[in-house]
């Protein structure tokens, strides 16, 4: 939740309406639970009363076109919504080509690069965000799906969804996002992201948001899973694979808030 002296915002991330299709493709047959993800998000709204919903990005669950599943379940689920929240924003995922289509009037649209809300920059994580962020204090993306797998003694396996917190070097990020944009430097980092975005450099921490679609599970970010060819499975997103973010002592929370422990910490009780 966002506050601020004029109103509040409610974040989510990645609800993947209609993934049940991903199932159906291997022969599993079970019906809708879009009705069970709006209960889960009306239950939020009417307890927090926001000002404004924003969801950072993939609503749907396939990447390129619409499935009849996403064509019934997406319109009736965002006016329901609707009657529940005065504004609702989306910042566009890479599941979320053609979303517009889908989406009832006065539904705003945000680009995946993302957008400023008072103090946070919030966008998706698949792509790299827009230098004005870098303004912000606080950074807030979705995409990765963080989680956890914790092992007993007679192999049992328990994944928990969770929360990142990571400390960013805003300096390392904005030098590649304004080589990226083809921005040449003028002076000092501050100098050029100032002259060319009127915007400073105040960029301290990344939240990296779970899954809002507890049917999903998530990665597990303590077990390295080896590629085909050899190499070890790096983490998704240009942000985070960057050497911008701290992920190795990032602070890795449980979804009610218990703390965890760091990445790097979870990493050598798995191994």
């Amino acid at each position: 939740m966002i506050k601020s002296t004029k109103n509040k915002t409610l974040l989510i991330a990645d609800p993947h309406i209609s993934w049940e299709m991903k199932l159906q493709q291997k022969g599993i047959h079970i019906p809708s639970q879009t009705s069970k993800i709006l209960i889960k998000l009306t239950t939020l709204l009417n307890q927090y009363k926001p000002d404004t919903l924003v969801i950072l990005g993939d609503v749907k669950y396939t990447v390129v076109g619409n499935k009849q599943g996403e064509r019934q379940d997406i319109p009736d689920f965002f006016k329901k919504l609707q009657s529940q929240v005065g504004s609702i924003a989306i910042v566009r995922g890479n599941h979320d080509a053609n979303l517009e289509s889908l989406l009832p009037k006065d539904i705003i649209l945000l680009p995946a690069t993302g957008a400023v809300l008072g103090d946070v920059g919030v966008f998706h994580g698949h792509t790299w965000p827009a230098p004005v962020l870098l303004g912000c204090r606080t950074l807030v993306m979705g995409h990765l799906h963080p989680a956890v797998v914790f092992n007993d003694p007679t192999g049992y396996k328990m994944t928990r969804q969770v929360w990142i917190r990571a400390k960013l070097d805003s300096e390392v990020l904005a030098k590649t996002l304004l080589q990226k944009s083809q921005i040449k430097m003028e002076g000092s980092v501050k100098e050029t992201l100032q002259n060319h975005f009127n915007s400073k450099l105040e960029t301290k921490e990344l939240y990296i948001m779970p899954s809002f679609n507890d049917f999903l599970g998530g990665k597990p970010l303590n077990q390295t899973q080896p590629h085909k060819d050899h190499t070890t499975e790096t983490l998704i997103g240009p942000v985070i694979r960057s050497k911008a973010v701290d992920m190795d002592n990032s602070e890795i929370y449980l979804l009610d808030g218990n703390y965890l422990g760091t990445l790097a910490q979870l990493k050598k009780w798995e191994n």
